[in-house]
Protein backbone atom coordinates (compact mmCIF):
# COMPACT_ATOMS: atom_id res chain seq x y z
CA UNK A 1 0.00 0.00 0.00
CA UNK A 2 1.30 3.55 -0.77
CA UNK A 3 2.32 5.81 1.92
CA UNK A 4 0.45 8.45 0.13
CA UNK A 5 -2.66 6.40 0.88
CA UNK A 6 -2.17 5.12 4.18
CA UNK A 7 -1.23 8.88 5.22
CA UNK A 8 -4.55 9.97 3.40
CA UNK A 9 -6.78 6.86 5.74
CA UNK A 10 -5.00 7.93 8.88
CA UNK A 11 -5.93 11.60 8.18
CA UNK A 12 -9.47 10.58 7.33
CA UNK A 13 -9.36 8.53 10.86
CA UNK A 14 -8.04 11.74 12.40
CA UNK A 15 -10.89 13.39 11.65
CA UNK A 16 -13.74 10.83 12.69
CA UNK A 17 -12.11 10.57 16.17
CA UNK A 18 -12.12 14.49 16.43
CA UNK A 19 -15.48 14.20 15.16
CA UNK A 20 -16.92 11.72 17.83
CA UNK A 21 -14.94 13.51 20.57
CA UNK A 22 -17.27 16.76 19.14
CA UNK A 23 -20.14 14.78 19.96
CA UNK A 24 -19.22 13.70 23.55
CA UNK A 25 -18.91 10.15 22.73
CA UNK A 26 -16.27 7.42 23.99
CA UNK A 27 -15.24 4.86 21.30
CA UNK A 28 -17.55 2.00 22.93
CA UNK A 29 -20.40 4.31 22.66
CA UNK A 30 -20.06 4.85 19.40
CA UNK A 31 -19.85 1.41 18.48
CA UNK A 32 -23.02 0.42 20.67
CA UNK A 33 -25.07 3.14 19.16
CA UNK A 34 -24.12 2.00 15.38
CA UNK A 35 -23.86 -1.74 16.19
CA UNK A 36 -20.61 -1.81 15.63
CA UNK A 37 -17.84 -3.69 17.64
CA UNK A 38 -15.39 -1.59 19.14
CA UNK A 39 -12.47 -2.40 17.55
CA UNK A 40 -14.20 -1.24 14.34
CA UNK A 41 -14.22 2.28 15.38
CA UNK A 42 -10.06 1.93 16.63
CA UNK A 43 -9.20 0.77 13.08
CA UNK A 44 -11.08 3.40 11.59
CA UNK A 45 -10.20 6.09 13.83
CA UNK A 46 -6.40 4.65 13.94
CA UNK A 47 -6.39 4.77 9.39
CA UNK A 48 -6.11 0.74 9.72
CA UNK A 49 -9.18 -0.20 8.44
CA UNK A 50 -10.35 1.96 4.98
CA UNK A 51 -13.86 3.32 5.91
CA UNK A 52 -17.13 2.93 3.14
CA UNK A 53 -19.49 5.63 2.26
CA UNK A 54 -22.11 3.55 4.29
CA UNK A 55 -19.92 3.65 7.37
CA UNK A 56 -19.05 7.32 6.62
CA UNK A 57 -22.47 8.45 6.79
CA UNK A 58 -23.83 6.65 9.49
CA UNK A 59 -20.27 7.90 11.44
CA UNK A 60 -21.52 11.53 10.74
CA UNK A 61 -25.57 10.35 11.68
CA UNK A 62 -24.11 8.86 14.83
CA UNK A 63 -21.91 11.74 16.94
CA UNK A 64 -24.78 14.33 16.00
CA UNK A 65 -23.04 15.50 12.84
CA UNK A 66 -25.17 14.49 9.52
CA UNK A 67 -23.78 17.22 7.50
CA UNK A 68 -20.52 15.98 7.92
CA UNK A 69 -21.16 13.23 5.77
CA UNK A 70 -20.49 14.91 2.48
CA UNK A 71 -17.23 16.70 3.89
CA UNK A 72 -16.16 12.61 4.79
CA UNK A 73 -16.82 11.36 1.70
CA UNK A 74 -15.50 13.65 -0.24
CA UNK A 75 -12.14 12.77 1.91
CA UNK A 76 -12.63 9.17 0.79
CA UNK A 77 -13.18 9.34 -2.80
CA UNK A 78 -9.73 12.22 -2.92
CA UNK A 79 -7.94 9.10 -1.81
CA UNK A 80 -9.23 6.22 -3.24
CA UNK A 81 -8.89 7.83 -6.52
CA UNK A 82 -5.41 7.09 -6.48
CA UNK A 83 -5.98 3.35 -5.18
CA UNK A 84 -8.32 1.35 -7.04
CA UNK A 85 -8.89 -2.12 -6.30
CA UNK A 86 -8.95 -4.30 -8.65
CA UNK A 87 -12.01 -6.16 -6.95
CA UNK A 88 -13.99 -2.60 -7.76
CA UNK A 89 -12.35 -2.05 -11.13
CA UNK A 90 -13.77 -5.23 -12.82
CA UNK A 91 -16.72 -5.54 -10.94
CA UNK A 92 -18.34 -4.97 -14.54
CA UNK A 93 -15.12 -6.83 -16.42
CA UNK A 94 -12.14 -6.24 -17.86
CA UNK A 95 -13.30 -3.84 -20.80
CA UNK A 96 -14.24 -1.26 -18.73
CA UNK A 97 -10.77 -0.63 -17.20
CA UNK A 98 -9.36 -1.10 -20.66
CA UNK A 99 -11.28 1.64 -22.14
CA UNK A 100 -10.04 3.68 -18.57
CA UNK A 101 -6.89 3.25 -19.59
CA UNK A 102 -7.11 4.16 -23.34
CA UNK A 103 -8.25 7.66 -22.64
CA UNK A 104 -4.61 7.96 -20.49
CA UNK A 105 -3.28 6.64 -23.49
CA UNK A 106 -4.90 9.38 -25.51
CA UNK A 107 -4.14 12.45 -23.52
CA UNK A 108 0.37 11.28 -23.24
CA UNK A 109 2.73 12.28 -26.21
CA UNK A 110 5.31 9.91 -23.95
CA UNK A 111 4.90 6.97 -22.40
CA UNK A 112 7.59 4.61 -20.66
CA UNK A 113 7.04 0.92 -19.29
CA UNK A 114 8.97 -1.38 -16.79
CA UNK A 115 7.29 -4.88 -17.06
CA UNK A 116 9.43 -7.66 -15.53
CA UNK A 117 7.24 -10.61 -15.46
CA UNK A 118 5.13 -10.53 -18.62
CA UNK A 119 4.75 -8.66 -22.39
CA UNK A 120 3.53 -5.44 -21.62
CA UNK A 121 -0.07 -4.82 -23.03
CA UNK A 122 0.73 -2.29 -26.02
CA UNK A 123 2.65 -5.14 -27.56
CA UNK A 124 0.52 -8.42 -26.99
CA UNK A 125 -0.43 -10.25 -29.87
CA UNK A 126 -4.71 -11.08 -29.37
CA UNK A 127 -3.59 -14.65 -28.61
CA UNK A 128 -1.49 -13.98 -25.58
CA UNK A 129 -3.49 -10.88 -24.55
CA UNK A 130 -6.66 -13.38 -24.50
CA UNK A 131 -4.57 -16.59 -21.98
CA UNK A 132 -3.47 -13.08 -20.02
CA UNK A 133 -7.20 -12.18 -19.61
CA UNK A 134 -8.40 -15.61 -18.46
CA UNK A 135 -6.15 -15.92 -15.87
CA UNK A 136 -6.84 -12.99 -14.25
CA UNK A 137 -10.29 -13.56 -14.92
CA UNK A 138 -9.85 -16.66 -13.00
CA UNK A 139 -7.56 -14.92 -10.01
CA UNK A 140 -10.09 -12.18 -9.41
CA UNK A 141 -13.18 -14.39 -10.54
CA UNK A 142 -14.05 -11.31 -12.27
CA UNK A 143 -16.86 -11.14 -15.52
CA UNK A 144 -15.59 -13.35 -17.95
CA UNK A 145 -15.34 -10.40 -21.23
CA UNK A 146 -11.89 -11.84 -22.45
CA UNK A 147 -12.95 -11.53 -26.08
CA UNK A 148 -14.40 -7.75 -25.20
CA UNK A 149 -11.26 -6.91 -23.72
CA UNK A 150 -8.67 -8.10 -25.91
CA UNK A 151 -10.56 -6.20 -28.64
CA UNK A 152 -9.94 -3.41 -26.30
CA UNK A 153 -6.32 -4.03 -26.06
CA UNK A 154 -5.73 -4.54 -29.64
CA UNK A 155 -7.42 -1.52 -31.24
CA UNK A 156 -5.59 0.62 -28.01
CA UNK A 157 -2.38 -0.37 -30.23
CA UNK A 158 -2.74 1.47 -33.13
CA UNK A 159 -1.42 4.61 -31.21
CA UNK A 160 1.98 2.51 -31.73
CA UNK A 161 1.86 3.86 -35.42
CA UNK A 162 0.74 7.60 -34.64
CA UNK A 163 3.13 10.20 -35.59
CA UNK A 164 4.17 12.09 -32.42
CA UNK A 165 4.13 9.46 -29.94
CA UNK A 166 6.70 7.90 -28.17
CA UNK A 167 6.59 4.46 -26.42
CA UNK A 168 9.74 4.02 -24.24
CA UNK A 169 9.22 0.31 -23.34
CA UNK A 170 12.05 -1.83 -21.38
CA UNK A 171 11.13 -5.13 -20.22
CA UNK A 172 13.25 -8.04 -18.00
CA UNK A 173 14.18 -11.53 -20.19
CA UNK A 174 12.12 -13.33 -17.68
CA UNK A 175 8.94 -11.66 -19.50
CA UNK A 176 10.32 -13.15 -22.11
CA UNK A 177 10.35 -16.63 -21.15
CA UNK A 178 7.61 -16.87 -18.72
CA UNK A 179 5.53 -20.00 -20.36
CA UNK A 180 1.86 -18.09 -19.64
CA UNK A 181 0.91 -19.69 -22.84
CA UNK A 182 1.39 -22.62 -25.71
CA UNK A 183 4.94 -22.29 -27.03
CA UNK A 184 3.37 -21.56 -30.74
CA UNK A 185 1.79 -18.68 -28.98
CA UNK A 186 4.78 -17.26 -27.34
CA UNK A 187 6.95 -17.86 -30.90
CA UNK A 188 4.38 -15.70 -32.25
CA UNK A 189 4.49 -13.20 -29.39
CA UNK A 190 8.42 -12.88 -29.87
CA UNK A 191 7.78 -12.79 -33.30
CA UNK A 192 5.96 -9.84 -32.64
CA UNK A 193 8.84 -8.04 -30.79
CA UNK A 194 11.47 -8.40 -33.27
CA UNK A 195 8.38 -6.71 -35.40
CA UNK A 196 8.42 -3.48 -33.34
CA UNK A 197 11.71 -2.61 -33.10
CA UNK A 198 12.14 -0.95 -35.95
CA UNK A 199 8.84 1.24 -35.12
CA UNK A 200 9.57 4.82 -35.60
CA UNK A 201 7.78 5.62 -32.02
CA UNK A 202 8.83 2.61 -29.95
CA UNK A 203 12.23 2.24 -28.31
CA UNK A 204 11.99 -1.11 -27.37
CA UNK A 205 14.69 -2.50 -24.11
CA UNK A 206 15.07 -5.92 -23.14
CA UNK A 207 17.27 -6.37 -19.74
CA UNK A 208 19.12 -9.41 -19.85
CA UNK A 209 19.62 -12.34 -17.03
CA UNK A 210 23.33 -11.83 -17.43
CA UNK A 211 22.73 -7.64 -16.93
CA UNK A 212 24.22 -6.22 -13.90
CA UNK A 213 21.23 -4.06 -12.14
CA UNK A 214 21.60 -1.11 -9.61
CA UNK A 215 18.17 -1.74 -8.42
CA UNK A 216 15.94 -4.93 -7.66
CA UNK A 217 13.51 -5.07 -10.34
CA UNK A 218 9.93 -4.49 -8.90
CA UNK A 219 6.25 -4.03 -10.07
CA UNK A 220 5.80 -2.79 -13.61
CA UNK A 221 4.39 0.49 -14.26
CA UNK A 222 3.56 2.88 -16.98
CA UNK A 223 4.90 6.85 -16.37
CA UNK A 224 2.58 9.31 -18.73
CA UNK A 225 4.52 12.12 -19.74
CA UNK A 226 5.35 13.64 -16.34
CA UNK A 227 2.00 14.13 -14.94
CA UNK A 228 0.84 10.57 -14.18
CA UNK A 229 2.20 6.73 -13.24
CA UNK A 230 0.27 3.89 -13.26
CA UNK A 231 1.75 0.87 -11.08
CA UNK A 232 -0.05 -2.40 -10.81
CA UNK A 233 -0.12 -5.09 -7.80
CA UNK A 234 -2.46 -8.24 -7.12
CA UNK A 235 -4.52 -6.77 -5.13
CA UNK A 236 -4.97 -2.98 -6.60
CA UNK A 237 -3.29 -0.34 -8.78
CA UNK A 238 -1.74 2.86 -7.44
CA UNK A 239 -2.46 6.22 -9.93
CA UNK A 240 0.14 8.01 -8.60
CA UNK A 241 0.06 12.53 -10.00
CA UNK A 242 2.40 13.81 -6.77
CA UNK A 243 5.06 15.52 -8.90
CA UNK A 244 7.77 13.41 -6.00
CA UNK A 245 6.27 10.26 -7.15
CA UNK A 246 6.39 11.11 -11.03
CA UNK A 247 10.02 11.84 -10.29
CA UNK A 248 10.78 8.69 -8.51
CA UNK A 249 9.48 6.71 -10.85
CA UNK A 250 11.32 7.95 -13.81
CA UNK A 251 14.61 7.26 -12.05
CA UNK A 252 13.32 3.78 -11.29
CA UNK A 253 12.72 3.62 -15.26
CA UNK A 254 15.99 5.58 -16.24
CA UNK A 255 18.08 3.05 -13.93
CA UNK A 256 16.76 0.00 -15.30
CA UNK A 257 16.96 1.13 -18.99
CA UNK A 258 20.58 2.15 -18.25
CA UNK A 259 20.69 -1.85 -17.94
CA UNK A 260 18.61 -2.69 -20.99
CA UNK A 261 19.98 -4.24 -24.59
CA UNK A 262 18.32 -2.27 -27.65
CA UNK A 263 18.74 -2.67 -31.54
CA UNK A 264 20.80 -5.26 -32.19
CA UNK A 265 21.10 -6.60 -29.09
CA UNK A 266 17.83 -7.06 -28.33
CA UNK A 267 17.29 -8.61 -31.32
CA UNK A 268 19.92 -11.70 -30.10
CA UNK A 269 17.99 -11.49 -26.72
CA UNK A 270 14.79 -12.46 -28.58
CA UNK A 271 16.37 -14.45 -30.81
CA UNK A 272 17.72 -16.26 -27.97
CA UNK A 273 14.42 -16.94 -25.94
CA UNK A 274 12.85 -17.77 -29.46
CA UNK A 275 15.63 -20.29 -29.63
CA UNK A 276 14.73 -21.37 -26.04
CA UNK A 277 11.07 -22.77 -27.10
CA UNK A 278 12.89 -25.31 -29.29
CA UNK A 279 10.89 -26.01 -32.81
CA UNK A 280 7.45 -24.38 -32.78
Amino acid sequence: MSTDFQQARIALGLRLRELRTEGGLTGRQLAERLGWTQSKVSKLETGRQTATPDDLKAWATGVGQPGAASELTARLKAFESQYRSWRRQLAAGHRPVQDTLTIEYEQSTVMRAWEGSMIVGMLQTADYARHVFNAYVDLHRSPRDVEEAVRARIRRQESLYRPGRQYRIVMGEAALRARLCPPAVMAAQLDRLSGVIGLDTVTLGIVPFEAQLALPPANGFWIYDERLVIVEDWHAELWLEQPENVALYTRVWDTLADAAAFGSEAHRVLTRCRRALGAV
